[in-house]
């Protein structure tokens, strides 16, 4: 069975043409709710049938790493007890000097060097971070950066689900005809917001980038790229897993009138955390697998968020993906969060294990709560 040409969902809601459509519904929308009848009527007009193709992968760590050796001489703990827990070996962490934005820029220029894409060429820029250099954004930084001069740019905060999230909203874009080519980057500096001194925390999270160049396909007979999509969120758990703000209320009137803004350090509730995601991943990639209209044996790779091998395992056992199909780099970065599935795509398209044409399941799961999947079609 071969993989639809575009997910159903590619466009605003469904992509739909004149033909598709009731005529009766579109001249006579009173059945229906008026949300849905100026969606139909919009989508007829446009005709959208833009495809979609993955064009090229990129990705950047800063230099100083930290293994679990290291963490030994700063909070109690070993190797054994990490690796055994989590899969983790070691992580990169921004140094002196580095910025998130260079790390952006840079994982963003070797995407579009792979996809043979100018920056000038760049219609839009979605940076999915949770730790911007600026509290107002860093995807204008990396536009700057990388010279995308004619290019649109914005944050998208989702955390450990943002990239997928971005790269869901990216094909939105493309799929209605507003822009052709569109970086979308996962980056994040969470070792900002680490207590170094606790151990259910430090020992998880690492610092990274990674980036896709997502292009309009003119070639409307060509396979599309973007195949499915399926996206939840639930904020009754966001007492699990945060950082919050640490300032307080009237501040002009406090005795803290002059103090720079902070949030706290990330506080999680590892086991609810773990039982969630459990659940999550396996659900969220069915779900984008209907919206595909694809089966399980289908899927060539497996790229999940990077966050415990345990919850790697135990997707791709109820998925039936042998692990051999299972992309995970989890071992030399830790959990990077919005990074770590463009950074782990980037090894495994570069090592020629992803090939062109082959069909991957993402999933992105955490803070929020959030959890999204994409079904993609590499190259």
């Amino acid at each position: 069975m071969n993989a639809p040409a575009c997910s159903k969902h590619a466009g605003l809601s469904k992509i739909w043409t004149s033909r598709h459509l009731n005529q009766t519904s579109i001249r006579n929308p009173s059945h229906l709710s008026t949300s849905r009848a100026l969606r139909l009527q919009c989508n007829a007009a446009t005709h959208s049938t833009v495809g979609i193709k993955l064009m090229g992968v990129g990705s950047a760590v800063p230099e100083k790493v930290l293994t679990n050796a290291d963490l030994e001489k700063l909070v109690e703990t070993n190797d054994e007890w990490i690796t055994s827990r989590t899969g983790i070996k070691k992580r990169h962490i921004l140094g002196e000097g580095e910025s998130l934005s260079q790390l952006a820029a840079t994982a963003s220029q070797r995407a579009l060097e792979m996809a043979g894409v100018a920056a000038e060429d760049v219609d839009l820029i979605i940076l999915a971070t949770s730790s911007p250099d600026d509290l107002f954004g860093s995807a204008c930084a990396v536009q700057a950066l990388i010279g995308a001069k004619h290019a649109a740019a914005f944050d998208l905060t989702a955390a450990c689900s943002g990239f997928v999230m971005a790269l869901i909203t990216a094909s939105q874009y493309i799929r209605a005809g507003t822009y052709r080519n569109v970086v979308v980057i996962g980056a994040d500096a969470l070792s900002r917001y680490i207590d170094w001194r606790d151990r259910s925390t430090c020992i998880l999270f690492g610092d990274g980038c990674g980036a896709v160049v997502v292009s309009a396909n003119p070639d409307a007979s060509a396979p599309c790229g973007f195949l499915g999509q399926d996206m939840h969120s639930d904020g009754n758990g966001q007492k699990n897993l945060n950082a919050l703000f640490a300032g307080q209320g009237n501040k002009p009137d406090s005795s803290q009138a002059s103090a720079a803004g902070a949030y706290c350090n990330i506080a999680m509730n590892g086991q609810e955390v773990f039982k969630f995601a459990v659940r999550a991943v396996p659900t969220v990639i069915e779900g984008a697998l209907k919206d595909a209209n694809m089966s399980k044996d289908q899927i060539d790779w497996l790229v999940l968020h990077q966050a415990n091998m345990r919850i790697l395992n135990s997707a791709a056992e109820r998925l039936g993906v042998p692990a051999e199909r299972v992309v995970a780099n989890l071992p030399n970065y830790g959990n990077t969060s919005a990074a770590s599935i463009p950074l782990a795509l980037d090894e495994a398209v570069r090592k020629g294990d992803i090939k062109a044409g082959q069909t991957v399941a993402m999933a992105g799961f955490g803070a929020g709560l959030s959890w999204a999947s994409a079904i993609v079609r590499w190259g």
